[in-house]
């Protein structure tokens, strides 16, 4: 079994392109999608379209929920864009989304934690620049119960696998769409395979057309996001 995983698009056609081009030529057997698939000031629904156009398991997070349930004059203005850029085919497609999933019988699915789309797993928020790993206990905590030997996560858009000392490993893929503190705007997802009784994870780093996204975002009216989307080395602060 070899399967693609991607998460965090943000509404970023030109990094989702990139990455479904670069799958395409990976030989395998399915793509998951972790969630926050369209909030972001580029181009929301073409992100929505290409990705209801793809099969394999796929969740919404949290930034999916807020667009798809709110009322719009409760939006942020970032979330707010989104939602008036989707027809309603794609905000019914978002509310239908499940919370977590289950593929294969072997890998488990969610956006932050199991039990929340917002909590952060494998990596705390951001001071500047800086990410720090939580304790073992706190990681462990999440993990309780979901006995899968592979559990997904996204949401934090730092691309990182742990292996917890009974075998299973969490993996993070990164973010499609919007880079932050990595010192690179390129596109991060990761394939996952299953060979001879034993797991292989890669996380590919894709180029694609950067500068084209931040323009977008600055045409869109969202300037704030111009040095994040063409340069990844800034924090999420002020985006949202």
């Amino acid at each position: 079994m070899r399967f693609a995983v991607i998460s965090d698009v943000h509404g970023n056609g030109l990094a989702l392109d990139a990455v479904l081009t670069d799958i395409a030529v990976q030989g395998v057997d399915a793509t998951l999608c972790l969630g926050d698939h369209v909030s972001g000031p580029m181009d929301p629904g073409a992100v929505a379209e290409r990705l209801m156009g793809l099969s394999g398991s796929m969740i919404r997070g949290n930034h999916d929920r807020w667009v798809s349930e709110t009322e719009p004059d409760a939006l942020d203005p970032v979330d707010g864009f989104a939602r008036a850029k989707l027809a309603p085919r794609h905000l019914l497609w978002l509310s239908g989304l499940p919370d977590t999933a289950v593929f294969n019988g072997e890998v488990f699915l969610c956006h932050g934690t199991p039990q929340s789309d917002t909590e952060v797993w494998l990596d705390n928020y951001w001071q500047g620049r800086q990410s720090t790993l939580p304790d073992p206990d706190t990681i462990l905590g999440h993990a309780a119960g979901i006995d899968y030997p592979i559990i997904l996560c996204g949401h934090t858009h730092i691309a990182r696998s742990v292996r917890l000392p009974d075998g299973r490993r969490i993996i993070n893929p990164g973010s499609v769409g919007l880079q932050l503190v990595h010192g690179s705007p390129d596109a991060r997802y990761a394939i996952i395979e299953r060979r001879a009784g034993r797991w292989l994870t890669s996380i590919r780093v894709v180029e694609y057309d950067c500068a084209a996204a931040a323009r977008q975002a600055v045409a869109n009216g969202f300037k704030q996001w111009a040095p994040a989307l063409a340069t990844g080395w800034v924090g999420p602060e002020g985006l949202f």
